[in-house]
């Protein structure tokens, strides 16, 4: 991390915090750029942009969350059917800009956007 000039990340879903869901282990890339003073961009388009306000991982819509990722394991006592998020959720604090086919943007605008496209 010390020898990059910034993180640049996608995303599934801009929240209307602000924060994206992406990816798992997009928040631990995040949590590490900003701890050694490096700058996090998001690329998304708008039509990424979701009404949803999460606060914690457990706040994750279900569609972004576990689409088409239920692992099943074979153990001694039977089958069991495990549900393993595809995605994380990246906060707000953890970006810096967002670019979108709106212009760049950050974080506490997204919405302010959000209004202007459904409204």
């Amino acid at each position: 991390m010390e020898t990059v000039d910034m993180v640049l990340l996608g995303a599934e879903g801009v929240m209307e915090t602000g924060g994206i869901i992406n990816k798992i282990g997009t928040l631990p890339i995040a949590v590490c750029a900003k701890a050694m003073h490096k700058p996090v961009f998001a690329v998304a388009e708008s039509i990424k942009f979701v009404k949803e306000y999460p606060l914690t991982q457990s706040d994750i819509p279900a569609e972004f969350k576990y689409s088409a990722s239920t692992l099943k394991k074979h153990v001694a006592d039977g089958d069991y059917s495990e549900e393993h998020p595809l995605v994380d959720y990246t906060p707000p604090q953890y970006i810096n800009l967002l670019v979108t086919d709106l212009g760049i943007l950050t974080p506490a605008a997204v919405g302010d956007e959000l209004l202007k496209l459904y409204v």
